[in-house]
């Protein structure tokens, strides 16, 4: 029974990073069609939709806890639905869904970075020569290879920039789950931080709308990808994640994590023809070695 269940949980976080990744595939397929901020304001309205039915009554309940929390949950809010998802987007307006999933692969170095900071976490210098081969990965990808790209990139395009900010601030949000309550189960957190990221987006979505001019289309197109963001990208991903944490464990289901650029790379290559070049190869193998210097092999040598 036990194996059975372990099974079945590698088969939710495999599916998960799939989710994920083809999250990044997505937004860049409609990044011409859908604007960025509806999208991703959208695509927590959906979720809402979907989730408020099983969750509203459990929080009315645990009201008193959301009032003592408020400004911790509206921070991690901001930083985990309206920051992050909206940066992903801006950012696949004009940079390659590769490249994102790419950048987006540095983000464990980067946990373990504000971890210090913030926490006072130690680092082993095993550790920071793998955040530095990360970097060092990081801004292959980000040059394209070439130092004299960086000054074009800052005056152009920036897409890559707000990966970068996306990631900066889905790490921050994991690091400061360290202090979530455990007064609020999984379903509760997830259903308060999408309440309250929505409304955070929704001045920046109103501006898109009114003053940029910038509108939606409702169609079979934006409602598929709706569909797909908010139904297998937020909700069922989210469910599938937790049951994976609460089988193996948040240390080996962080693992999984690096599933999604490939999963991402291996549909951005087959439905956007986004090819990889030496630059990108040179980046990966920087960044997951990084990681894997920084993560796994300090892991082994502490607990050896």
């Amino acid at each position: 029974m036990k194996t059975r269940s372990i099974l079945i949980a590698y088969i939710l976080l495999i599916a998960t990073t799939l989710f994920w990744g083809g999250n990044f595939v997505v937004g860049r397929a409609v990044s011409a069609e859908i604007p960025p901020l509806a999208l991703s304001w959208w695509r927590w309205a959906f979720a809402l939709i979907i989730i408020l039915p099983f969750s509203l009554h459990l929080l009315w309940k645990k009201r008193h806890i959301l009032r003592r929390d408020w400004l911790y949950l509206l921070f991690v809010s901001f930083l985990g639905v309206c920051n992050f998802n909206s940066f992903v987007y801006l950012g696949l307006q004009t940079s390659p869904a590769t490249d994102a999933l790419l950048l987006l692969s540095a983000c464990p170095v980067m946990i373990l970075l504000l971890s210090r900071f913030i926490y006072g976490v130690r680092i082993s210098y095993l550790q920071i020569t793998g955040v530095t081969l990360s970097l060092i990965g990081v801004m292959t990808i980000i040059t394209e290879g070439s130092i004299s790209h960086f000054g074009a990139l800052l005056s152009g395009n920036q897409g890559r920039f707000w990966i970068l900010a996306a990631v900066f601030s889905w790490a921050l949000y994991s690091v400061l789950l360290r202090k979530r309550s455990a007064d609020l189960t999984g379903l509760e957190f997830f259903s308060i931080t999408a309440i309250l990221g929505l409304a955070l987006i929704t001045p920046f979505y109103l501006y898109e709308h009114f003053i940029q001019h910038r509108h939606i289309a409702f169609n079979t197109t934006s409602i598929s990808t709706l569909i797909y963001v908010s139904v297998f990208a937020s909700v069922l991903a989210f469910l599938f994640w937790n049951q994976g944490v609460q089988v193996l464990g948040a240390n080996q289901t962080g693992y999984f994590i690096h599933l999604i650029p490939v999963w991402g790379i291996l549909l951005a290559s087959l439905f956007l023809n986004e090819k990889l070049y030496v630059f990108h190869w040179v980046g990966m193998v920087l960044i997951f070695s990084g990681i894997a210097m920084a993560t796994r092999l300090s892991h082994k040598r502490a607990h050896a």
